[in-house]
């Protein structure tokens, strides 16, 4: 199984809600900052939450802060993205990935030594 894989994306409306899940395998959460980035077509793409292994801290993108909430099972196997109010900008493909750096966040999308297939979130009325 790979290393991270994300589920739950789909088609939402304008101001509903959704919520992601990366299903993390071979590792501890514990140790490791898990990062959710999105990318449009044509454009670069966007670190939006970051949740720090057991004791780190969380962080978010000013773009989906008081929107998003990003957290980790208690089952230490998966990281969720839930994801309120959301807006039309807010389609994109949605990626997890871990950093390389152990529980440190924030981390850039190169700074991740797996990362998922990514899931398609469209924000459409």
């Amino acid at each position: 199984q790979a290393p991270l894989v994300e589920v739950g994306g789909g088609s939402v409306q304008p101001g509903g809600s959704l919520r992601l899940s990366c299903v993390v395998s071979g590792f501890s959460l514990d140790y490791y900052a898990i990062g959710w980035f999105r990318q449009v077509p044509g454009k670069e793409r966007e670190a939006i939450a970051c949740t720090g292994g057991r004791w780190g801290r969380t962080s978010y993108a000013e773009s989906v802060k008081g929107r998003f909430t990003i957290s980790r099972d208690n089952d230490n196997v998966r990281v969720h993205l839930q994801m309120n109010n959301v807006e039309f900008e807010d389609t994109a493909v949605y990626y997890c990935a871990r950093s390389i750096r152990g529980a440190m966040c924030p981390f850039t999308w190169r700074g991740a030594d797996y990362r998922g297939q990514g899931t398609q979130v469209t924000v459409s009325s």
